[in-house]
This record gives C-alpha cells, sequence and structure tokens, in this order.
C-alpha cells in the first residue's frame, strides 16, 4: 500500500507565500508568528472567501479543507466518471490552495516531530480552521448577534512558536470571533476530547481555554502525546442506488394527508415489482418536515403546511425508476394538497457507503510530493496506544458540589450547541454560557437524558443509554455527547433529511433542565 497525499507533516511544504514575505515567519522563538487563513470549509464553499483573506488577511498560508467524508465519497463517485479527477478543483479556480494547518507551522517553526504540545496546538488550529465560517459566527446558536452573513469573514489562526494561537478574521468583514463562537467550532465532529487522534499526535483538548482579546479568541492549553501506531482509513463501496421525492403538501391535516400518500406510493411500488419479479426496497424513509416528528414529544398538532420527505433504495435501479415513475400520479390520484415535486421527479443515484477502519503504519510507504517528484519519507514508529491519559480527573468535578436551584430553563437559554457527523455518528458538544452553569450543566444533562432525547433517532429495539456517550471538557465548560448509529448510515449512504446531524445541537436546545440557579438576563430573542 503506498500513501502520496495526506500526511499531516507533509502538508505546508508546497503552499505559496501569501501577502507577506515568508522571512517575517521564520523558524525561531523571538515573537515572530505565522498567519494561516482557510478559505474553504468544505467541497464547494463560497468563492468570495479566498479574495477578502489575500486581500485583507496578512496572510503566509491559505488553506483549503477538502477532507470530510462526504467529500471523500463525493470525489469517489467524480473518479469513477473521471479517472483524471478524484480531486476538488475548486483550490484551482480560486488560483491559490494548500491543505489541513500543522505543516505549515512544522514547517515554518521547525517544530521537532515528537514535540507532541507544539504539534497538539498546531493541530487544534487546524481544526478551528477547518471549516471555514463555522468559528467564525456561521451557524452560532446565537446566530441573531452575527451581523452581515454575505460577508462573513473566514477564520484566520495567529501563531506562535511555542503553539500559542489567536483566532481571528480579517477587518471590516461580517461575521462574528467570541469565546462562544470558538467554543462551538472547539466541540465540533470530535469524540473524547481527550484522545483526538490525529496520523502525528494524539491530542488532549479537554483543558484547552479561551479567552477573548482585542484582535480575536486567544487559544491555549492544547496537551500532545505520541500517535498511535496506524492510519485511519476511508474507504467507499458501491452500495445500491437511492431516490428521494420531497413534496409540499398544503391545507388541513396536512401531515396525515403525506403519510397516508407515502404509504400508498410504496404499496403501489411494491405491486409492480412483485409483478416485474424485483425484490422489495432495501430501505424506506417516511418524514414529514414541519411536523417535529423527530423530537421526543412529537409528533405537533396538526400542521396546515407540511413537506413530505420520501427516501427509499434498492440494489437494482430498475425499481427506482419505477418509483420515480409512481410518485407523480399521486398529484391526480391520491391526497388533495400536493403542489408538486421538488426537482422534478427522483432520479436513481449511486448510494456510496462509507467504512472506516485502522491500518498499521508499518504497512504503508509514504511519499511527499515536492516540485512534480515523489519523496520517500520514513515515519518514525512510536510506542505509544490510545489509551486516555491518567495524570487527570476523567470526569468534571462533582456536581453535586451546587446546590439544587429552583428555575427551569430550555437549554438554549444557559448553553451553546454545535452538532455534526463522523460517519453514522453525531456528536453535540454543549457549552455552558457562564463557568457557574457548568456544574448544574453537568449534574441534569446526563447521557441517559440525552439517549431518551433522542429515542425517535436511534436503531429501534436497542437500549439508547448503550448508544449514547458523555466526555467531559472542564477547560471551556462543555459536555460532549457522541450519539452511535444515530444518521440512518450518514453521509450519502442516509436517506434522512439531516443526513450528517447538523440539526440534532439545535434539537436539544429545547430540553428543559430543572434545578438550576437564576440566570442573569440574557437575550430575550434567544427565547423566541
Amino acid at each position: 500500500m503506498a500513501a502520496s497525499v495526506g500526511c499531516l507533516r507533509s502538508a505546508g511544504l508546497r503552499l505559496a507565500s501569501l501577502s507577506r514575505p515568508m522571512s517575517t515567519a521564520a523558524a525561531g522563538s523571538d515573537g515572530r508568528r505565522v498567519r494561516i487563513g482557510c478559505a474553504s470549509g468544505f467541497w464547494g464553499d463560497t468563492s468570495v472567501s479566498a479574495p477578502q483573506l489575500i486581500r485583507h488577511g496578512q496572510l503566509d498560508f491559505l488553506v483549503f479543507d477538502y477532507l470530510s467524508e462526504i467529500t471523500m465519497s463525493l470525489l469517489t463517485a467524480v473518479r469513477a466518471r473521471q479517472p483524471e479527477l478524484g480531486y476538488a478543483p475548486d483550490f484551482i479556480e480560486a488560483g491559490v490552495g494548500g491543505q489541513l494547518a500543522l505543516g505549515p507551522l512544522a514547517h515554518a517553526f521547525d517544530w521537532r516531530w515528537d514535540d507532541w504540545d507544539r504539534l497538539a496546538a498546531g493541530s487544534l488550529a487546524g481544526h478551528l480552521l477547518e471549516c471555514g465560517a463555522q468559528s467564525t459566527g456561521g451557524i452560532s446558536t446565537d446566530w441573531r448577534r452575527v451581523p452581515d452573513w454575505h460577508r462573513i469573514g473566514f477564520p484566520i489562526a495567529d501563531c506562535g512558536a511555542d503553539g500559542d494561537l489567536v483566532l481571528t478574521k480579517p477587518q471590516d468583514t461580517g461575521g462574528l470571533v467570541s469565546v462562544g463562537t470558538v467554543a462551538e467550532q472547539l466541540v465540533y465532529e470530535i469524540g473524547d476530547p481527550r484522545r483526538y487522534l490525529l496520523p502525528d499526535v494524539a491530542c488532549d483538548f479537554s483543558r484547552v481555554q479561551l479567552a477573548a482579546t482585542a484582535d480575536g479568541v486567544a487559544v491555549s492549553g492544547a496537551r500532545g502525546r505520541p500517535p498511535t501506531d496506524s492510519y485511519k482509513v476511508c474507504g467507499t463501496h458501491l452500495d445500491g442506488y437511492s431516490a428521494t421525492a420531497v413534496c409540499p403538501v398544503i391545507g388541513p391535516a396536512a401531515a396525515e394527508k403525506a403519510h397516508r400518500t407515502a404509504e400508498a406510493i410504496l404499496a403501489r411500488c411494491r405491486d409492480i415489482f412483485a409483478e416485474l419479479k424485483l425484490a422489495d426496497f432495501s430501505r424506506t424513509h417516511v418524514q414529514v418536515l414541519g411536523a417535529e416528528e423527530t423530537y421526543p414529544d412529537g409528533p405537533a398538532p396538526p400542521r396546515r403546511e407540511a413537506v413530505l420527505w420520501l427516501a427509499v433504495s434498492h440494489a437494482d435501479k430498475r425499481a427506482l425508476q419505477v418509483f420515480g415513475r409512481e410518485v407523480a400520479p399521486a398529484g391526480t390520484g391520491m391526497a388533495p394538497g400536493l403542489t408538486g415535486l421538488v426537482g422534478g421527479r427522483p432520479k436513481p443515484t449511486p448510494v456510496l457507503r462509507l467504512v472506516s477502519f485502522l491500518v498499521p503504519k508499518r504497512d504503508v510507504d509514504v511519499s511527499v510530493d515536492v516540485d512534480g517528484a515523489d519523496v520517500p519519507f520514513t515515519v518514525a514508529e512510536t510506542a505509544a496506544d490510545a489509551s486516555t491519559p491518567t495524570d487527570e480527573p476523567a470526569e468534571a468535578p462533582p456536581a453535586g458540589a451546587k446546590p439544587l436551584g429552583a428555575f427551569t430553563y430550555r437549554l438554549e437559554r444557559v448553553a451553546l450547541t454545535r452538532s455534526g457527523d463522523k460517519g453514522d455518528s453525531c456528536n453535540i458538544g454543549v457549552v455552558a454560557r457562564s463557568p457557574a452553569l457548568y456544574p448544574h450543566l453537568c449534574r441534569e444533562l446526563t447521557a441517559e437524558r440525552v439517549a431518551a432525547y433522542f429515542t425517535r433517532l436511534l436503531p429501534a429495539g436497542v437500549d439508547p443509554t448503550s448508544l449514547v456517550d458523555r466526555y467531559e471538557l472542564p477547560g471551556v465548560h462543555a459536555l460532549n455527547f457522541v450519539l452511535r448509529q444515530s444518521l440512518g448510515g450518514g453521509g450519502i449512504a442516509s436517506l434522512r433529511p439531516d443526513p450528517q446531524g447538523k440539526g440534532y445541537g439545535q434539537m436539544l436546545l429545547d430540553m428543559e433542565l430543572s434545578g438550576m440557579p437564576e440566570v442573569p438576563e440574557l437575550d430575550r430573542e434567544a427565547e423566541k
């Protein structure tokens, strides 16, 4: 097995100096700094980011993130059609490009590859940058406080040789860099914060601290240990085909009409399958958007407007062609008020299922592309394992030490949330709005309560508490919940309208917590 890209330590070697000469970011500990901007959080991000960062960011490096799991699946599909591709062309169109943030920092400051704390700090810089505008106010819980979305500033990590960094953005751009927005990104798409495993270092982010500065948010406290002896590999394989019909439904009992329509469409298709000697659908997913069916207290009272989401999968493309033909007739032969098909008749698309696994580093030949030539690179072996560090407590301070309060609040009143995916798992980070509220969150927001809240989104027939884990980040007064098998397969393989769990954190904001202390008056708009 050979690998020519993806090793973090090679990522910065081909990046061009941008707005200022590299000499200002040379190695050393004399106060000189490196500024890294991120112009893309995913394949297809806005084209206005690179120009603002190049013109106004005073950058040494510009990076683009195209390594999400869904993007890797999409690139696989593109390469199947066009073998010469398999990469994201966006950075070529933008005029500049590069990868992840540890490589540029290690290159500029000449960090040793066994300086674990600095490597962890550089990796944290990359984690905060990697999703673009998500760390500068994008999808913030307090979205009403974030100005000028249309010209939101993209993030810049201003880094020192000792690993300290300030997260900021170009001047005179929209968006918001605050302790809250950075904390939300810190807890995004992680598992155990004490063992955030990367190819070059095992990071401990549980004690990271954030502080507002005149220029942005100072980030400190990342710790590192030797990495494991394996690489994580993401592989994709074809798993049949899927098709999705999206239909607005208007009028009294809209949700009821939508469900009956879906049942009728599926039944008619199955009758046709029997005539054609085709197997049944391999999976189906029916959801009425607007009816709040995924909430623990759902569905909501009857609605007069709703949207039917009907997704199916099958091993045979012909079966989904039948499905595509039989959705439209619902507009004349089923429920009244179906007003159309969003995007026209559904068409079969390949289902690319992603599988992640570990490969020993000794079995992977690594090379670095330098000016078009492959230069072999030897990865040093380490004897570390993936265990949790034992020099600090695994749990937050006992919450019972705090007296019970007399108030009940929606979670949004006392915390921020951010959620995302890793394969078929979703994580939900919950950040206390003040340090004083953190012990109360630890006491009230248990893994068991979160599992019960999301039971409708977890596999049926399985104890939900066995699928939810809770982790603590006392440095930023946060909790992180990991919900396994909660995304219906995740990514392209999922039939759900939220295959990446982006809305899970928003759903949790409605949970009511009792026994809370009185919270000072906040922005009442957040309660609306």
